[in-house]
């Protein structure tokens, strides 16, 4: 059930950060819910690493918001859209 629930805030954390980018991205529900998970790993690794989490402990939902924006920004540069 615990991932479930990942993969259900990833969708929202990844439909916020599509919002919050502008220009369009042809990403799929499924693209966009590991998007959103895969911002959340970067929040709390960076976070660990800034000293802003202990280790083991998850980021927060705004950092995460955070952390999937800059993926979908480093993902269209990559792509050059």
């Amino acid at each position: 059930m615990h991932y479930v629930w990942m993969a259900v805030i990833g969708l929202i954390i990844g439909l916020i950060a599509r919002a919050i980018l502008p220009g369009t991205q042809s990403l799929g529900l499924i693209l966009t819910a590991v998007l959103g998970i895969a911002g959340s790993f970067l929040a709390g690794f960076a976070g660990q690493a800034l000293g802003w989490y202990a280790p083991g402990q998850a980021a927060g939902f705004i950092s995460s918001v955070v952390g999937a924006i800059v993926l979908l920004f480093i993902v269209s540069k990559i792509k050059g859209s």
